[in-house]
């Protein structure tokens, strides 16, 4: 190997890589025992209104739990959408994955890009863009402002260190 590819190589090398994803408090788990929970709670409800005569009111307590299980099927649904962003000496690449699977790339140059950072009148980060050259890309938008408090510094300091080579 001659010093020209180990140098290549060295470019080709990620500075920062991140991978940004929805965040979702509740695991598999905890939804099953939630479901489990509401259902117990309808079903003695609906009983209740059984004994009391108003036996219509049972399917109600039906129909709540497929609307709170098809909520919460769509939410972990949106949860699939991610980002990843990667920096290197030559590029800066920004990948945004939707839930349905759609992939978008985008790619800058280190050296003429910027990361625009707007504050809440709190001073908490509101929102997060990728400019060059008059465009602007939306970034982190799912993360909250602590996360993208963190995810601010880290990557700007990527940027500084690709900019410095």
């Amino acid at each position: 190997m001659t010093s020209g590819n180990a140098n290549a190589k060295e470019d080709d090398a990620a500075i920062f890589a991140a991978r940004l994803s929805p965040y979702r408090s509740l695991s598999a788990v905890g939804f099953n025992l939630l479901m489990i929970a509401i259902a117990g709670v309808s079903f003695f409800a609906g009983l209740a209104f059984w004994l009391i005569g108003a036996w219509p009111v049972v399917g109600f307590f039906g129909l709540d739990i497929l609307l709170i299980q098809l909520a919460f099927r769509l939410n972990y649904r949106a949860a699939r959408a991610y980002e990843e962003v990667e920096v290197t000496r030559d590029s800066l690449t920004v990948k945004k994955v939707s839930a349905s699977g759609r992939r978008r790339e985008y790619t800058f140059n280190p050296y003429w890009a910027r990361l625009e950072v707007d504050r809440r009148p709190d001073r908490l980060i509101s929102r997060l863009c990728i400019a060059s050259h008059g465009q602007r890309l939306d970034i982190a938008s799912f993360l909250g402002p602590d996360e993208r408090e963190s995810f601010s510094a880290a990557f700007s300091a990527a940027l500084a260190e690709a900019r410095s080579t």
